[in-house]
């Protein structure tokens, strides 16, 4: 790897900024789920034990610059606490001030980065301030490494630089699926819509052996190769483009995996009257809501064949059943295999997470990525900004 971590970083007595991503949910004043606090526990306590003072930036919500009260990092205070098991002094105000009163063992959390207009214009004066405030820049959030803001590159080039755990982790997953990937490499991508993943595809068509493509995005492939797809979610005017993509993986060698057969209701609702049809029994008033049973055991006779797999987005309605039977075998199948060693299986983007953890295995990946937009880019074959400047830091 050609970026830095924090064994390669002197940190006794030093103010180590760390970048980390705690755009949690919250109701009513409380964090309802605190998986990306969790994460970034190992970084600071790491950080910690080789003498270093953490000193953490995190952004909240959209505030777009501006000092929004409800959406106050404060609210993450009591999640943070108790997952490192410490108090956590907060700064609202003075940075400098804060910094400069710590002492051996503290951890600081600074106000709402996105409360200073500087932070998404990745204003230099900004980014110089952040500098000022510490000795080392450690950036532990891969989840905001997409963006090109003051608190994830610009300070990343001011000073001495490396990856926390949770971003060295992330980076060796993805480097390990597409970077270097055992094949044969196969994709699952899913989800509503082909719009919002024209260049996932486009890409993963040049690197996969397989592409299997679910969800409502299927229905628009199936549209274009002349299947009825009745009421269901379909992008008819990207046809000619469905086709492209499909005309581009064949040029390359790579396999799209399609529906063979559905689930189709009348009504989108859990519980709904249903039927499993072949792909040409599709009616008018159909609406595709699943895959079906020949599908998803084609899905896993190719998973089988499979040494790495990437995983974005569902097969189906996964909300609600039945039309999440489809996803949950197929989630489980990968799981089976990952957990028997023939499989190194990466997911994340999206409602992937969710999709995963509805199946009851979202532990039991090789690694299941909280990045949403991040994940999504480095799968488009993007440059991450954040990833950048600590490649060009090293």
């Amino acid at each position: 790897m050609s970026w830095k971590t924090l064994d390669d970083m002197d940190l006794r007595g030093k103010v180590v900024l760390v970048r980390v991503d705690i755009n949690v949910p919250v109701q009513e004043g409380r964090v309802t789920d605190d998986t990306r606090i969790q994460r970034i526990v190992p970084t600071i306590r790491d950080i910690l034990a080789k003498g270093g003072k953490p000193v953490l930036l995190a952004h909240f919500d959209r505030p777009k610059g501006k000092v929004v009260p409800e959406m106050s990092l404060a609210v993450t205070l009591p999640a943070l606490e108790a997952a490192l098991g410490q108090k956590v002094l907060f700064a609202a105000g003075d940075r400098a001030a804060a910094v400069a009163a710590m002492g051996p063992g503290d951890v600081v959390l600074l106000e709402n980065i996105r409360f200073h207009p500087g932070e998404e214009q990745n204003d230099p004066a900004l980014a110089q301030e952040l500098a000022s405030l510490g000795d080392v820049y450690c950036n532990d959030a891969f989840s905001a490494a997409h963006r090109a803001h003051a608190s994830t590159e610009g300070v990343a080039r001011l000073m001495p630089s490396c990856a926390g755990r949770l971003m060295a982790a992330e980076l060796a997953a993805l480097d390990a699926a597409l970077g270097k990937p055992l094949r044969p490499l196969v994709a699952v991508v899913g989800g509503a819509k082909i719009s919002t993943k024209l260049d996932l595809l486009s890409n993963l068509t040049r690197k996969v052996d397989a592409l299997i493509i679910g969800g409502g995005m299927a229905n628009t492939f199936l549209a274009a190769l002349g299947h009825d797809v009745g009421r269901s979610l379909c992008e008819h005017d990207l046809a000619q483009t469905a086709r492209k993509i499909m005309d581009g993986a064949q040029a390359t060698g790579c396999k799209i995996i399609l529906p063979l057969d559905v689930v189709v209701a009348k009504a989108f609702a859990a519980g709904a009257p249903h039927r499993i049809l072949g792909i040409d029994d599709v009616s008018g008033d159909d609406m595709i809501l699943d895959a079906g049973p020949q599908t998803v055991a084609r899905i896993i006779d190719v998973l089988e064949g499979a040494k790495t797999l990437i995983w974005n987005g569902p097969l189906g309605a996964f909300e609600i059943a039945p039309f999440d039977a489809g996803t949950n075998a197929a989630a489980r199948a990968a799981a089976r295999l990952t957990d028997g060693g023939w499989l190194v299986s990466v997911a994340g983007g999206g409602d992937t997470v969710a999709a995963l953890n509805h199946a009851g295995v979202g532990g039991a990946f090789s690694y299941v990525s909280t990045a949403g937009g991040a994940f999504l880019e480095w799968m488009e074959g993007k440059t991450l900004p954040g990833v950048a400047a600590l490649h060009d830091a090293s």
